[in-house]
């Protein structure tokens, strides 16, 4: 089974945690100051929301997957079809260990298919080059398409 995934910065963590809260009828599965997710069965949805974008709004969406074969088939598929796409292995981002496939939709807006291997007690890996910015969103180029 695959969840969507949707990751919003936002400007003030605490009111969009009440907001989100409200709305999804359940606190945080993980609350920290800086980030907070709901990984809910009902709407299947894994929902974050942190204080590290490089702007608010959108940061990114995406898959995730209950294991690795699916995200072997996600990430080949894509390939197959000729859609370009950057891969991590073992990425600390958002306090999880994950392997990560990411790729971008023709409007530009980044996907992140994953499989989180284990949780972790910080956001990122500090001194890493996505530990200055927000979520851990590669540089995968204009031409994804």
């Amino acid at each position: 089974m695959s969840r969507l995934h949707v990751h919003i910065a936002v400007d003030d963590l605490e009111q969009n945690i009440r907001f989100y809260t409200a709305l999804f009828g359940n606190a945080p599965d993980v609350s920290k100051p800086d980030y907070a997710k709901w990984d809910m069965k009902d709407p299947a949805v894994n929902f974050a929301i942190s204080k590290r974008g490089a702007q608010q709004g959108l940061d990114h969406v995406g898959l995730q997957t209950d294991d690795p074969a699916e995200l072997q088939a996600i990430q080949q598929r894509l390939e197959q079809a000729g859609i370009a796409g950057h891969e991590q292995r073992d990425a600390a981002c958002c306090y999880a260990r994950s392997d990560k496939y990411w790729t971008q939709d023709p409007q530009g807006i980044t996907w992140e298919s994953f499989h989180s291997l284990d949780s972790i007690p910080t956001f990122n890996t500090a001194g890493s080059p996505e530990a200055a910015r927000g979520c851990c969103v590669p540089e995968i180029g204009s031409n994804c398409s």
